[in-house]
Order: structure tokens, then sequence, then C-alpha cells
């Protein structure tokens, strides 16, 4: 049976860094999710997401393709990221996705509980802002309002309660990128017969 290892964590925790070491290192299938919010200038469509309008995203929604579907209020306006029933390719191999603990619960809801595996990334508080300003400074036009009300937000979203009634127990430290990656993959290759040599 092939499964998708699903990586979670607050806002700079270093998801997306992982995503592409791991990506990079095992044969595992990516988990595009379509999102109405704004291209980043690091971000290329089709590899980090499909970006969407509104009208496309009632499409999807109207034709039944969505497995998942969740909306932030942000300062800059409402920004929904999905995940497509054809965006998880699992009969073709193990997959890699990212997300919340919300959409965990609901694609396991649809894929099975046994399919999908949780990878919760965590850092510590003030790390994780230093490098959300970090990153945000580096953004053609940083929306700072932006950032505060999505570190705050991150404390509900991840809370100790959600964790637990997702059944997400362990947690992998990410103080040092490289360490927290090779752990992953450990993780990962124990877990799948697909990537092991």
């Amino acid at each position: 049976m092939h499964h998708l290892f699903y990586l979670m964590g607050k806002s700079a925790s270093g998801k997306d860094s992982l995503y592409h070491i791991l990506s990079e290192r095992l044969p595992l299938l990516p988990v595009v999710l379509y999102t109405t919010r704004p291209q980043r200038a690091h971000e290329q469509d089709g590899r980090d997401y499909h970006f969407i309008g509104q009208t496309e995203l009632a499409a999807m929604r109207a034709s039944g393709e969505l497995i998942e579907e969740r909306t932030y209020h942000t300062v800059a306006g409402d920004w929904t990221y999905c995940t497509a029933k054809g965006s998880v390719p699992l009969a073709q191999g193990d997959c890699l996705g990212i997300g919340t603990p919300e959409s965990f619960e609901q694609l396991r809801g649809y894929l099975g509980t046994d399919t999908v595996i949780p990878l919760y990334i965590e850092v510590e508080d003030g790390l994780r802002l230093q490098r959300a300003l970090d990153r945000e400074r580096a953004q053609e036009k940083p929306n700072y309002a932006e950032l505060c009300r999505r570190f705050l937000t991150d404390t509900e979203d991840f809370s100790e309660e959600k964790l637990a009634r997702a059944g997400i127990v362990r947690r992998f430290q990410n103080l040092e990128l490289e360490a927290c990656a090779a752990e992953l993959t450990a993780f990962i290759k124990s877990n799948s017969a697909q990537t092991e040599t």
C-alpha cells in the first residue's frame, strides 16, 4: 500500500525547505495544492502550488473535485487552500504533501487512516518569528501585518488539542535543517517499502 507522507508545522517552521529536500532525496510523488493566495517571488506555478482564482475554485468545488479546502481571512483578503482528488497520485507510488492538522484529518477521512502518515515539524516560537521576518523582508512588497496575523493564528490552528484530536504524536524538531531532513528521511524509509534501498 502506498502512503501520503504529510508535512505539517506552524508558519516558518521550514516545511517548504524540508519538502524540497525530501523530494530530491526520496522517490516521493508531489501533492501540489491549489490556492487563491498571491504567488510569492520565489514560487513557481505548478511546482509550489497551482495558483487559481475564485472562478476556478468555484468550478472545482461544484464538480466535486476537492478532497478538502480551508479559507483564511487575511489582511489582504480571503485565501483558500485546497487538495483536488487528482492531486494525490497514490496509484503511482508514495506521495509527499504539506498542510495543517485540519487538512490532515480530512485527507485521512478520505484516503484512510493507514494511508496518510503525519510528519509534524516543530520550531521554538522566537526562532520561527525570526525566520518569518527574514523571509518577508526578501519579498518585493513585504506584508508584515499578514506575517503577524499568521503567526498568531498558528497558535489556534496547531493547538495541542487539535494535534491530539488528529492523532499527531511524533514531532520532528527543526533546529538545524540538515539534521531534521536526515531524521525525516530515515523515518520515511522505515515506513515505506518503496523507498528502502
